[in-house]
Formats: C-alpha cells, sequence, structure tokens
C-alpha cells in the first residue's frame, strides 16, 4: 500500500510526519514524497534519515525552489497558490487500490496496522476511512454512526441534499443564484455546506483509490474545496445505499499543526510575520542537527521551542498573534488545536 505525502519546503514537519510512520504504522507500505520545492539540500537529509523513502518532484519544483530564495534575498511573494493537483493526481492514479494521502504537517499519533485496514475496507465496502478529524465532534450530529468493528465504524451521513453534477456544482459555488433560492425557501442555511464536508478529508484520509481521483479530478491547479465536494456529492449519490460508504477509526490516530504554514497564501492576517522566513530559520536548524522534529511528539512543537531558533531574527509576538489568528479559525469550526 502507498502512503503518499505531499510536501513543500517544511523538512522539519516532513521528518516529524515520516518518523511517525515509522513508529506507528505497520503492514507491507511504501512512503512516496511528492515535493513542489523542497531545497535539494533539505531532500537530502531527508533522504539519509529516512532511505526507505521515495521522493518525487513536480514539473515546477525548480521554480519553486528559485521562489523561495528570491523570497529570502528580496522578499518577493512565492506564489503558492500554483498548485501540483495533476502531478498529484496522476500519482495517485498509479498508486495501490487502497492509499493514504496526506501532508507533511500531518503525523500519526497511535498505532495503525495498514493490511488490517485494508481487510475490513474491502469487506464491508469502505471507500474513505477516516483516520482523523481534528477532533472536531460537531459532524456526529449530521452521521449516523454504527460500530462495524472492534477499530472502525460507519459514518453514514444524514440530511444532505444530493443532486446531479451541475446543481451541485450551482449550489456549492451559488451559480444562478441556487443557493440563495434554497435559503430563502428554509431549505438550507449558512451551516449547510460545512455537512458535505463529512464525504471528504484533505489531511487524514485512507481512501479507495477511485473515490479520492473523483474528489480531485479536474482540478486543474488548485485546491477547489467547492468544487471537490461537489465531486464527493455526485459519487456518492450513486452509493448512498451503502451505510459503510464513509467510516471511520472509533479513536483518532493522526494529528495535524495550527500553528505553521507552507507560505502565506491563505494565511495573510495582517500581522508582520513572514512565513517563508520563519521556515527557512527552522529549516536550516533542522539541517544542522540542532531541531527536534520529535520535540513535544504527539503534540505539536511548543512555541518556547520554536522561540529559541527564531526569535532574534522575526518578531515573535507577531508570529505568536499569526498563529493565535490561524488557530481560531479552525476552533470556530469545532476542531481541537492544542
Amino acid at each position: 500500500m502507498d502512503i503518499i505525502i505531499k510536501s513543500f519546503n517544511r523538512p522539519f514537519y516532513l521528518d516529524r510526519c515520516i518518523s511517525s510512520i515509522e513508529k506507528y504504522v505497520s503492514g507491507d507500505f511504501k512512503i512516496k514524497i511528492l515535493d513542489d520545492g523542497t531545497p535539494a539540500k533539505f531532500l537530502d537529509q531527508i533522504r539519509k534519515r529516512h532511505p526507505d523513502v521515495e521522493i518525487l518532484l513536480s514539473d515546477n519544483y525548480d521554480k519553486k525552489v528559485n521562489a523561495i530564495g528570491e523570497n529570502l534575498l528580496s522578499g518577493k511573494p512565492i506564489n503558492g497558490i500554483k498548485i501540483p493537483t495533476k502531478f498529484w493526481y496522476e500519482n495517485v492514479k498509479n498508486a495501490s487500490d487502497y492509499v493514504i494521502v496526506t501532508e507533511d504537517d500531518v503525523w500519526f499519533t497511535k498505532p495503525v496496522n495498514l493490511e488490517a485496514l485494508q481487510q475490513q475496507a474491502r469487506e464491508f465496502d469502505i471507500h474513505l476511512l477516516k483516520l482523523g478529524w481534528l477532533g472536531n465532534e460537531n459532524e456526529r450530529k449530521d452521521l449516523i454512526l454504527k460500530s462495524i468493528s472492534n477499530e472502525i465504524e460507519s459514518a453514514k451521513p444524514k440530511d444532505l441534499l444530493l443532486l446531479n453534477k451541475k446543481l451541485m456544482e450551482a449550489f456549492f459555488h451559488n451559480q444562478y443564484k441556487f443557493f440563495t433560492i434554497l435559503y430563502k425557501l428554509k431549505i438550507v442555511d449558512n451551516l449547510t455546506p460545512l455537512k458535505y464536508w463529512s464525504l471528504n478529508s484533505i489531511l487524514m484520509g485512507f481512501y479507495k483509490k477511485d473515490y479520492w481521483l473523483e474528489i480531485w479530478k479536474n482540478m486543474d491547479g488548485k485546491v477547489d474545496e467547492k468544487k471537490q465536494l461537489a465531486n464527493a456529492s455526485v459519487f456518492y449519490k450513486k452509493h448512498q445505499q451503502n451505510p459503510n460508504f464513509i467510516s471511520r477509526l472509533k479513536t483518532e490516530s493522526m494529528k495535524t499543526t495550527f500553528q505553521s504554514s507552507a507560505t502565506n497564501s491563505y494565511h495573510e492576517y495582517g500581522f508582520d510575520f513572514d512565513v517563508n522566513l520563519f521556515n527557512h530559520l527552522i529549516n536550516e536548524a533542522w539541517l544542522r542537527g540542532e531541531f527536534d522534529a520529535m520535540e513535544n511528539f504527539p503534540k505539536d512543537f511548543s512555541l518556547n521551542y520554536f522561540k529559541k531558533f527564531v526569535a532574534d531574527k522575526i518578531k515573535f509576538p507577531e508570529f505568536q498573534k499569526w498563529a493565535d489568528q490561524f488557530r481560531k479559525q479552525y476552533e470556530n469550526m469545532g476542531c481541537q488545536t492544542e
């Protein structure tokens, strides 16, 4: 089975992610890194520390590496919006029938046996098994949960409006004022679109490959979450009689950070904080062997630990305000960020 990790310029998190797999994941598997611009010296160190991983480079790898260098020299922004979705898609397409697709800033926190999970996924016809859900229990009220094994429960969504492709796209993008009309008719409310995340898991999904490919088709170089949910809804509509189509572990086994970003592209909050400079400082300390990728594990890195390596180069209070704003977004959705 393939474990695919999407990565970009945070080798200190990537090291933590791989180390957690080596610690907690058992079975016959291969780790594949799909990298979009981490400078070569850091990837060479990853290879030294984890010689069994395979690292593949995106078509824009060299351009992204150069963009990182230019940013450090002149402050020129990195275009973090240009996403290698085709690169990801093709690699998942060529992967095993069941696949975990995650990112460099995600790590395992409890033992997982992939052979046992694959066997159960086949037996119960599971297309998405959620290995984590950010501690967000808000969605429980929108699910029919039923134990199907010692470690897995089915998580059948309820009360989803399931329509054809054109109408689902109109729903999520409010084309032709479709969502507005449904809202005025009191068929939906502002929280309704969030319910559809029960069908998807960007960071912590154990997928039947065909379902992941359906969700991510026609992304056209962008992570269009509304299109993903529309794709997932259309596919799920055909399989909604399967009560186990979406399932989840009874206990979360993965965690992610709420205080780090690869670029500023999605997280510009108006604070005097440069994400790229922050990552550069930590990357260099990690490369020198000074920064421990497993500090505070299985929790996220402590702020005081980060401070040791960056406080003389950045305004640390500005980073703290930035990180607080980052966390607050997820807390407002019901996620546990500690």
